[in-house]
């Protein structure tokens, strides 16, 4: 069964288009009922269209948060999304939408968290001198970053890197971590206590005799 799903991105989409790459080849058990852009300009909305899924923007500029994120929601209810995912949206979420889907929402951010949060990850990660960054897909709660966090993958600095193919070694990485907790969620194995997510053990090849 094909849990239905949106995507919220303000960019380029690349992490959307590894989500839709794994569905069309089966292996994400998910339907992308629609993706939703605050920005008219987001590359991602045509990602979308080029795979036949709604693309539907919705612009924040002048509007209060509130205002916002009713029209976001109104679109969520009447589409029956069970699980919003943010790939890249670029704004902080609010009451609006936390109270209506609260533990349904998970978001990508390019840093292992808690250290690094905020719409600089790859950045502050390199300017810091670490020697290993990563990402991090956690449930969103109100705060910056601060949600439980379901699923983290490390990302080695290297020598002989830039800034630039360390960024575009951790896109990599994102690709694989953000349809991997989507499929954790969609299965049914994660679970909430407190700050902490539990991964269930995968009972599927389990046979009984």
């Amino acid at each position: 069964m094909q849990t239905p799903v949106a995507v919220l991105i303000s960019g380029s989409g690349s992490n959307l288009q590894s989500i839709i790459d794994q569905t069309e080849t089966g292996s994400l058990p998910v339907r992308i009922c629609c993706v939703i852009s605050n920005r008219p300009d987001a590359f991602g909305l045509e990602r979308a269209r080029k795979h036949g899924i709604e693309a539907v923007c919705i612009p924040s500029k002048g509007k209060t948060r509130e205002e916002h994120e009713r029209e976001v929601v109104a679109v969520l209810d009447s589409r029956g999304v069970q699980l919003v995912v943010l790939a890249g949206y670029m704004r902080l979420l609010g009451h609006e939408l936390l109270e209506r889907y609260r533990g349904r929402v998970i978001n990508i951010h390019p840093a292992l968290l808690p250290s690094f949060p905020g719409t600089h990850g790859y950045e502050d990660a390199w300017n810091y001198g670490v020697k290993v960054s990563g990402c991090t897909v956690h449930f969103v709660d109100e705060g910056c970053d601060t949600g439980p966090i379901i699923l983290q993958a490390a990302n080695p600095i290297e020598p002989d890197d830039t800034l630039e193919t360390f960024r575009q070694r951790g896109l990599k990485i994102e690709h694989q971590a953000l349809p991997e907790a989507i499929r954790l969620y969609c299965t049914g194995r994660l679970r909430i206590e407190g700050r902490r997510v539990i991964v269930e053990p995968d009972r599927s090849a389990e046979c009984t005799g």
